[in-house]
């Protein structure tokens, strides 16, 4: 056995090791040399530095294995590598990989971004670390955690797996896997995706996304849906408050979200909206969230037109426009041959039928009050008497305004050169689908509240 009390550089024989790569060099206050089954080892206490090359890491204690050419780090380690540090409490260098590893928790500081995790690895010839288990990365912008994270330095790129969670000052985005470019603040998402916005109640959920975070824009063009939960209060005719969970859905193939200059989102092909009583199928929707207005459109003369359903009403036009105010739908347009149609609940074959160039409804504590008709009217409404049927009228003006009550019409005044005319209820009985107008059409493929919830569910997503 061999003891040095002074400072000693270790130089390591050529012909014991591969020359593809430099020697690892170790110095400290004292070194004890020993062979351990058959292989050369050094402990090196006090003061070490450990050099190779441009890589430098000291620490408290280093056990040195000749032949493999690595060594193993104990107490303070601090690996360096030009503005990189790398700390832990205890770890290995390979000098041979020129690679440093660690389970006893790591911290890598960049001065571009600070990354920690329970366990590490870091490869100096190609500026990647590897890190598994509670992993963050942060930066100025953002915070990322994960199970597992690969970073590459010269990109500014982190890949993340296992519970990923990126927060800006915008957004929390929940994915399987993330690819996060720092530098171009690019985010790529894929399976379980949640982006969650901090400001609202608003959530995108999806298979793939794409976060443009300078541009302000993200796209999830994987089974995106947008799900809103508001709460509303009313108070009844005695007084009593009642607090109301009213909730927004939005499905669709495609979904833009646009943050500035104002809050919006796009669903493209096959849209499908709930939202309370009100639900409609449409191949655009723009959903202005700062304005609370949604508008579904017709996108070209061969696609259909948009649908909407509240209550017992269908409502068909080249572009419909729902007005929300205090969390409520207080007003909706329909207009570009408009038409209009409300079953009967207890009279099913009954349809009150409505057709116009443009029609606006207005609403009460979402129930619809009134519905205003403009340009070629033409109408078909049932007459009841003590809630019997009692025929129905065929009428037409310039302009209409409708009257509800309970949903169901309670007057009808027409404007400009009006005119009308009577069938008895003989008539009526059993022919009610001679009673149609030229653009009637039933569409019984509403969109179902719990059929959103159930493919909610398959979506499989998880908040941590």
């Amino acid at each position: 056995m061999i003891k040095f009390l002074a400072p000693i550089f270790i130089f390591l024989s050529a012909i014991s090791f591969s020359q593809e790569k430099e020697m690892i060099v170790v110095i400290g206050d004292s070194l004890i040399g020993k062979v351990v089954d058959g292989e050369s080892i050094r402990e090196v206490s006090g003061n070490v530095i450990l050099t190779q090359g441009n890589v430098k890491i000291t620490c408290r204690k280093a056990i040195q294995y000749i032949s493999r050419n690595d060594a193993e780090l104990i107490g303070d380690v601090i690996a360096t590598q030009d503005t990189l540090t790398i700390k832990t409490e205890r770890g290995f260098y390979y000098g041979n990989l020129r690679k440093t590893s660690s389970n006893s928790g790591v911290i890598l500081n960049d001065r571009k971004v600070i990354l920690t995790a329970d366990a590490g690895e870091y490869y100096f010839d190609e500026n990647k670390a590897v890190f598994q288990s509670n992993v963050k990365l942060y930066d100025t912008a953002s915070t990322l955690t994960s199970q597992q994270l690969i970073y590459f330095r010269n990109e500014d790129r982190a890949i993340a797996t296992n519970n990923v969670r990126i927060i800006d000052s915008v957004n929390t985005i929940f994915a399987d896997t993330i690819d996060h470019f720092r530098k171009k603040q690019t985010t790529f998402a894929s399976g379980n995706v949640v982006i969650k916005n901090n400001e609202n109640n608003s959530m995108v959920f999806g298979e793939h996304l794409e976060d443009y975070r300078e541009n302000k824009y993200t796209i999830i063009d994987k089974l995106p849906m947008l799900v809103q939960v508001d709460t509303s209060k009313s108070t009844d005719s005695l007084g009593s408050e009642t607090i109301t969970l009213d909730t927004l859905f939005i499905s669709c193939k495609v979904m833009e979200v646009y943050r500035e200059p104002l809050q919006k989102f796009i669903a493209t092909d096959s849209v499908k909206i709930i939202r309370g009583l009100f639900a409609s199928k449409n191949d655009l929707t723009i959903y202005f969230k700062d304005d609370e207005k949604i508008i579904t459109q017709k996108i070209s003369d061969e696609h259909t037109q948009p649908v909407l359903w509240y209550d017992n009403s269908q409502l068909t036009g080249d572009s419909i426009t729902i007005y929300i105010s205090d969390k409520k739908i207080s007003e909706l347009d329909v207009d570009g041959d408009a038409f209009m149609l409300s079953q009967n609940k207890n009279f099913n074959p009954r349809f009150d039928q409505s057709s116009a160039a443009s029609i606006k409804m207005f609403f009460e504590e979402n129930k619809i009050q009134r519905a205003e008709f403009f340009g070629n009217v033409y109408s078909i409404y049932y007459l009841y008497e003590e809630e019997q049927p009692n025929g129905l009228m065929k009428a037409n003006s310039r302009d209409a305004v409708i009257s509800f009550d309970k949903s169901e019409v309670s007057e009808v005044k027409l404007y400009g050169n009006p005119g009308s005319e009577y069938y008895p209820e003989q008539q009526v009985l059993g022919n009610e689908k001679t009673f149609q107008l030229p653009k009637f059409i039933f569409i019984e493929e509403r969109p179902d509240k719990q059929k959103m919830y159930e493919q909610l569910n398959r979506i499989k997503w998880q908040l941590h």
